[in-house]
């Protein structure tokens, strides 16, 4: 299964329901979230900096990662962005194509 980056950044309300629950609380749901679309949580972590929380999940698809994106931003506690992770052998794989480009001015 392919494996997604989530960065949330909490919003105000999402700041003042994480004080109210904790940290703990927060990970538990997202466990949930994630199995509720076929996935596996790999990772779960808070960070200082830009965004709040980074979340590593294995989902069955494109549609899944998009799936949980959307209902959790729209729920307004926090905004995410969703990353697709590679492994080294898909990079393997992608260098071997060969791709017809012509650089711009060129």
């Amino acid at each position: 299964m392919p494996k997604y980056l989530f960065q949330a950044s909490y919003t105000l309300e999402g700041v003042n329901g994480l004080l109210e629950v904790g940290g703990s609380n927060r990970a538990e749901v997202v466990e949930g979230l994630v199995n509720s679309v076929g996935g596996t949580l790999e990772s779960f972590y808070y960070a200082f900096g830009e965004d709040d929380a980074y979340v590593i999940a294995e989902l069955p698809s494109d549609a899944a990662a998009a799936a949980l994106s959307l209902r959790v931003s729209a729920a307004g506690a926090a905004t995410v962005k969703t990353t697709v992770l590679l492994e080294p052998a898909t990079m393997d794989d992608a260098v071997k194509q060969s791709v017809s480009y012509t650089p711009p001015g060129s």
